[in-house]
Parts: C-alpha cells; structure tokens; sequence
C-alpha cells in the first residue's frame, strides 16, 4: 500500500510550479487530491495528469481569496472525494517593492492570499474535520491522524529587502501554524510549515527588468530575479543549487506521511541549506 491511500487532500495553488508537484506527490502516493488554480486550464491539466497516473482529483477553480472559496474548497474534497484528510496552503505570489513605494493594495494583496486566505480554508475545515473526529469517537474507531501543512519561505524567517510585505505574511504563517497546533491537537491534527527557499519556478526563472509579468485577477504581476543575484544566491546554498518544484514537493511530503504523526507546530526549511 502506498503510504496515502484512502487520504483526501486539498492543495491551493496546484495548477502550476510547486503546488502542480505536490499534488502530484500525494496522489503518487495514494491520496485523492482537490487541485486550485485561479484559471481553468492549469487545473484541469493537472487533474488530467493525475487521472491518466492512475489516483483520483477534482478541479475547484478559483482565487483562494474571493468570497466564500474557502467553504468551496473544502466542500469539494467531502462532496466528490468523500472527506478531508490534508491540506496544503500553497497558493501565492510576490509583488514587490521598497517599503517606501509600496502601496496600500501591494501591502494588503499579499497579505490576503498568503495569511488570509489560509486563515480562511483552516476556518471552513474545522467542523468537518471536528464532525468527522466525532462520528469516529463515537463508534469506537480510531481517530486517524490529518495533516495541515502551510507554506512559508525563508523570508518569513529572516526577512529579505524589498519583500517587506511577503515577509510580513509568511512569518504570520508560522504564528497560525504553531495556534492551530495548539487547538487542533485534539482532533489529532498535526500542523507544520515548510519555508521554502530559492526555488525555481515561473516567478524566478525570468530575469528581473524583462518583460514577465504573471495575471493575478486582472493585476499584471512584474515577475524574475536579477541573473547576477541568482548566481550569487546559488553559491550561497551549501548544496549548491536552486531546488526544483519536486524538491519542495518532497519536503511537503514529509509532513502528510505517517512517519511524522508526533511531529507538530513546526517549521521545516526546504532550502538546501540556505538562509536569508
């Protein structure tokens, strides 16, 4: 058996890059997966993928930060996969800037789809997995272990300039994770962050001052890296490289995997040994 069979996960942000991965990961594994995305296409494909492998998924399209996703989100692994097992709060993006030319909507956009919107889905699951934790303890089954994994970066960590806003977000992650832990224990839900660090995906294969813009609701999003500070970054990591899209999906892995049921309300770097 495969160490998820039977599970139901739900992974924001899951038509493309890193969440696209994990994803796939936990449905190689044996899990149903719910794959978001803001668009239509990246979707399906990705729920295509996993089909044609073999494992289960469902499409829920849409922003993680509109009105009412978060009940959407859930409702679709309990409505068409038959409960809720594990979630990953992946989606996200950066839009960036020096403090003093940030803007109230760069400061709130950011904030909104890395700490609130996870706030959200967190929030809709409770008395799901409340009810399910209930029906088992009241049939005299075994309470099984779910998961929560949230997704933060070393920027989160340490800070880094320019970021002053995705920094702010993501170490609020790490707060939300350690609180839920602490409430969730009694449902016999572990709760643990992965800070990623470099990572190469659409937001830092292109070079910073180009053209790459990513579509965010009608904002065009200036993505890339300066090449110079790429190479420089990549020298500082021990393991002297970027990670890839599967790298960070492995180490998210890690956290859903029965091995890990007695570790909760922490934070795993997924960085090659590299800090801000």
């Amino acid at each position: 058996m495969a160490k998820l069979d039977g599970k139901v996960a739900i992974v924001s942000g899951s038509g493309r890059g890193i969440g696209r991965e994990i994803a796939r990961k936990l449905a190689a594994e044996g899990a149903a997966v719910v794959v978001n995305d803001l668009d239509d296409a990246p979707a399906k494909q990705t729920v295509a993928d996993i089909v044609a492998a073999g494992a289960r998924a469902v499409a829920c399209v849409g922003s993680v930060t509109e009105d009412g996703f978060a009940q959407r989100f859930v409702h679709t692994a309990v409505d068409g996969l038959g409960g809720l097992d594990i979630i990953v709060n992946n989606a996200g993006y950066t839009w960036d800037t020096v403090i003093q030319k940030m803007t109230d909507e760069q400061w709130n956009a950011i904030l909104e789809v890395h700490l609130t919107a996870p706030f959200r889905i967190l929030r809709a699951a409770q008395p799901v997995i409340s009810a399910a934790v209930k029906r088992a303890q009241a049939a005299g089954e075994p309470v099984p272990t779910r998961k929560v994994v949230n997704i933060s970066s070393v920027a989160g960590l340490s800070g880094n300039a320019g970021q002053a806003n995705y920094a702010a977000a993501k170490a609020g992650v790490t707060g939300l994770t350690k609180a839920l832990a602490k409430e969730w224990g009694r449902y016999n839900v572990t709760v643990n962050t992965v800070a990623f660090g470099l990572i190469r995906t659409r937001l830092t294969e292109a070079a910073a001052g180009g053209d790459s813009t990513i579509d965010v609701q009608g904002r065009q999003i200036r993505v890339g890296v300066n090449p110079d500070l790429m190479s420089a970054a990549e020298r500082m990591i021990p393991l002297g490289r970027a990670g890839t899209p599967a790298d960070a999906a492995g180490a998210v892995y890690l956290l859903t995997i029965p091995e890990s049921d007695y570790v909760t309300g922490q934070t795993l770097v997924c960085g090659g040994g590299f800090t801000l």
